[in-house]
Protein backbone atom coordinates (compact mmCIF):
# COMPACT_ATOMS: atom_id res chain seq x y z
CA UNK A 1 0.00 0.00 0.00
CA UNK A 2 1.23 3.46 -0.80
CA UNK A 3 0.75 6.55 1.30
CA UNK A 4 0.74 8.70 -1.84
CA UNK A 5 -2.47 10.07 -3.30
CA UNK A 6 -3.29 8.56 -6.67
CA UNK A 7 -4.34 11.33 -9.05
CA UNK A 8 -6.53 9.91 -11.80
CA UNK A 9 -6.26 12.30 -14.74
CA UNK A 10 -8.96 11.97 -17.38
CA UNK A 11 -8.73 12.82 -21.06
CA UNK A 12 -12.14 12.21 -22.59
CA UNK A 13 -14.05 13.44 -25.59
CA UNK A 14 -17.14 11.20 -25.44
CA UNK A 15 -17.17 10.01 -21.82
CA UNK A 16 -15.68 6.50 -22.00
CA UNK A 17 -12.44 7.48 -20.25
CA UNK A 18 -14.41 9.25 -17.53
CA UNK A 19 -16.42 6.11 -16.87
CA UNK A 20 -13.30 3.92 -16.70
CA UNK A 21 -11.60 6.44 -14.39
CA UNK A 22 -14.64 6.56 -12.08
CA UNK A 23 -14.76 2.76 -11.89
CA UNK A 24 -11.03 2.56 -11.07
CA UNK A 25 -11.46 5.28 -8.45
CA UNK A 26 -14.28 3.31 -6.78
CA UNK A 27 -12.20 0.11 -6.67
CA UNK A 28 -9.12 1.91 -5.35
CA UNK A 29 -11.09 3.66 -2.62
CA UNK A 30 -12.69 0.34 -1.63
CA UNK A 31 -9.16 -1.05 -1.27
CA UNK A 32 -8.18 1.82 1.02
CA UNK A 33 -6.23 4.04 -1.38
CA UNK A 34 -6.55 7.82 -1.37
CA UNK A 35 -7.55 9.01 -4.84
CA UNK A 36 -8.61 12.16 -6.60
CA UNK A 37 -10.22 12.16 -10.06
CA UNK A 38 -9.50 15.12 -12.33
CA UNK A 39 -12.10 15.17 -15.12
CA UNK A 40 -11.12 18.70 -16.16
CA UNK A 41 -7.43 18.53 -15.22
CA UNK A 42 -5.77 21.80 -14.29
CA UNK A 43 -1.99 21.34 -14.22
CA UNK A 44 -1.43 23.79 -11.37
CA UNK A 45 -3.92 21.91 -9.16
CA UNK A 46 -2.34 18.46 -9.49
CA UNK A 47 0.86 17.77 -7.55
CA UNK A 48 3.70 16.41 -9.67
CA UNK A 49 6.24 15.63 -6.96
CA UNK A 50 6.24 12.57 -4.71
CA UNK A 51 2.91 11.45 -6.15
CA UNK A 52 1.30 9.00 -8.57
CA UNK A 53 -0.62 9.86 -11.72
CA UNK A 54 -2.91 7.34 -13.39
CA UNK A 55 -3.80 8.92 -16.73
CA UNK A 56 -6.85 7.54 -18.48
CA UNK A 57 -7.28 9.00 -21.95
CA UNK A 58 -8.90 8.44 -25.29
CA UNK A 59 -7.55 9.72 -28.61
CA UNK A 60 -9.53 12.28 -30.58
CA UNK A 61 -9.66 13.06 -34.27
CA UNK A 62 -6.46 12.29 -36.16
CA UNK A 63 -4.48 11.32 -33.07
CA UNK A 64 -4.97 14.39 -30.89
CA UNK A 65 -5.48 14.67 -27.18
CA UNK A 66 -9.11 15.13 -26.10
CA UNK A 67 -10.19 18.77 -25.74
CA UNK A 68 -10.29 18.61 -21.94
CA UNK A 69 -6.61 17.53 -21.84
CA UNK A 70 -5.19 20.11 -24.29
CA UNK A 71 -4.23 22.81 -21.73
CA UNK A 72 -2.88 20.19 -19.33
CA UNK A 73 -0.58 18.78 -22.05
CA UNK A 74 0.52 22.28 -23.04
CA UNK A 75 1.60 22.90 -19.43
CA UNK A 76 3.35 19.51 -19.24
CA UNK A 77 5.41 20.48 -22.27
CA UNK A 78 6.65 23.62 -20.50
CA UNK A 79 8.12 21.70 -17.57
CA UNK A 80 11.72 20.50 -17.59
CA UNK A 81 11.55 17.50 -15.27
CA UNK A 82 9.09 15.27 -13.47
CA UNK A 83 11.69 13.20 -11.61
CA UNK A 84 9.48 13.05 -8.50
CA UNK A 85 6.50 11.64 -10.38
CA UNK A 86 5.44 8.02 -10.87
CA UNK A 87 2.79 7.36 -13.48
CA UNK A 88 0.90 4.95 -15.70
CA UNK A 89 -1.29 5.55 -18.71
CA UNK A 90 -4.46 3.77 -19.81
CA UNK A 91 -5.44 4.40 -23.41
CA UNK A 92 -8.91 3.83 -24.80
CA UNK A 93 -8.94 3.49 -28.54
CA UNK A 94 -10.21 1.62 -31.55
CA UNK A 95 -7.87 -0.50 -33.67
CA UNK A 96 -9.90 0.30 -36.77
CA UNK A 97 -8.29 3.78 -36.71
CA UNK A 98 -4.75 4.48 -37.93
CA UNK A 99 -3.89 6.49 -34.81
CA UNK A 100 -4.90 3.80 -32.31
CA UNK A 101 -4.21 5.07 -28.78
CA UNK A 102 -1.88 7.78 -30.07
CA UNK A 103 -2.74 10.23 -27.26
CA UNK A 104 -1.91 7.61 -24.60
CA UNK A 105 1.37 6.75 -26.31
CA UNK A 106 2.26 10.43 -26.73
CA UNK A 107 1.68 11.36 -23.09
CA UNK A 108 3.64 8.28 -22.00
CA UNK A 109 6.56 9.32 -24.23
CA UNK A 110 6.37 12.93 -23.02
CA UNK A 111 6.54 11.93 -19.35
CA UNK A 112 9.43 9.51 -19.99
CA UNK A 113 11.44 12.25 -21.72
CA UNK A 114 10.94 14.41 -18.63
CA UNK A 115 12.32 11.75 -16.25
CA UNK A 116 8.99 10.64 -14.75
CA UNK A 117 9.01 7.02 -13.56
CA UNK A 118 6.72 4.72 -15.52
CA UNK A 119 5.06 2.20 -13.19
CA UNK A 120 3.79 -0.13 -15.95
CA UNK A 121 3.67 0.09 -19.75
CA UNK A 122 0.64 1.74 -21.35
CA UNK A 123 -2.51 -0.35 -21.00
CA UNK A 124 -4.15 -0.16 -24.40
CA UNK A 125 -7.86 -0.90 -24.39
CA UNK A 126 -9.46 -1.58 -27.76
CA UNK A 127 -13.11 -0.63 -28.29
CA UNK A 128 -13.32 -3.62 -30.66
CA UNK A 129 -12.66 -5.98 -27.72
CA UNK A 130 -15.75 -7.86 -26.56
CA UNK A 131 -14.97 -7.03 -22.92
CA UNK A 132 -16.05 -3.70 -21.44
CA UNK A 133 -13.20 -1.16 -21.10
CA UNK A 134 -13.80 -0.76 -17.37
CA UNK A 135 -13.64 -4.55 -16.87
CA UNK A 136 -10.29 -4.69 -18.69
CA UNK A 137 -8.92 -1.83 -16.58
CA UNK A 138 -10.17 -3.35 -13.32
CA UNK A 139 -8.64 -6.73 -14.24
CA UNK A 140 -5.30 -4.94 -14.84
CA UNK A 141 -5.46 -3.05 -11.54
CA UNK A 142 -4.07 -5.76 -9.18
CA UNK A 143 -0.82 -6.05 -11.17
CA UNK A 144 -0.56 -2.25 -11.22
CA UNK A 145 -1.10 -2.06 -7.46
CA UNK A 146 1.59 -4.70 -6.95
CA UNK A 147 3.95 -2.54 -9.02
CA UNK A 148 3.30 0.65 -7.06
CA UNK A 149 3.89 -1.16 -3.78
CA UNK A 150 7.31 -2.23 -5.10
CA UNK A 151 8.35 1.35 -5.91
Amino acid sequence: MTDKIIHIIVGSQMGSSEYVADQLNDVLIDKGYACQVHEQPKFEQIPANNTIWLICTSTHGAGEFPDNLQDFISNLNKEVSFSGLSYSVIGLGDTSYDNYNKAAKDIDHLLKTKQAKQIKPVLEIDAMDENLPEDIAIAWLPSWLASISEK
